[in-house]
């Protein structure tokens, strides 16, 4: 398993933002990752679940074929059945304990923080293999999510070992000031997968981590 791939552009997918594009959601996920996503995230709160599996099964596929990291949300159990490459789970999900015994030590967990080292401490040590801050910004998926200040990316790059993800309103233009800070990664939703040109709008976020194009 590429653990190394957990740095870059991550980007999660919504199945309503999704429904309004004239592409697929498989064409859509290639675009992103060929404008330099390295994490693809399945969140679907709203499909049934033989729909679920369907799509993750496709997404996997398409995930494989293109060199990107494909992670479940919420949800270990899918993940085993399409054996993707980890999951990704908040403070209410099943435990990361659970999730890292039925997927095995080979497999990707990370871990929602919000805006608390205390939980990302605490993840490390049961085993996390990132975890993940936010919200920076104002986010259309979770408006009413706790704000996270950019100072605890600062405290989570000195005290942690493992990758930071920030998350929340993520944007080309806003986004410079959280890799400042110590975001490893950048998970977006809109800032890709709401923009008319999906390859363009990841090839802009891909571009800050190496400002130099080195």
């Amino acid at each position: 398993m590429s653990k190394h791939l957990l740095q870059g552009l991550y980007c999660i997918t919504d199945p309503g933002l999704m429904a309004q594009s004239p592409l697929g959601i498989e064409q859509m996920v290639q675009q992103a990752i060929a404008g330099g996503a390295r994490v693809i995230q399945y969140r679907d709160k709203t499909s049934s679940p033989a729909q679920q599996l369907d799509i993750a099964r496709r997404l996997g596929q398409v995930c494989r074929q293109e060199g990107a990291l494909f992670l479940i949300n919420d949800d270990p159990q899918l993940a085993k059945q399409v054996a993707a490459d980890g999951v990704h789970l908040g403070q209410t999900d099943s435990g990361l304990v659970a999730a890292r015994a039925l997927l095995g030590e080979d497999k990707i967990i990370g871990i929602s923080c919000h805006a608390s080292l205390d939980l990302a401490l605490t993840a490390q040590r049961q085993g996390a293999d990132y975890v993940a801050f936010g919200r920076f910004f104002d986010s259309r998926t979770k408006p009413q999510a706790q704000p996270a200040p950019i100072e605890i990316l600062r405290e989570a790059s000195a005290a942690l070992d493992i990758p930071i993800a920030a998350i929340g309103g993520i944007s080309a233009d806003n986004a410079p000031a959280l890799l400042a800070a110590g975001a490893d990664m950048l998970a977006v939703i809109h800032a890709v997968f709401g923009q008319t040109d999906i390859r363009q709008a990841a090839e802009r976020i891909t571009a800050l981590f190496d400002p130099q194009g080195t």
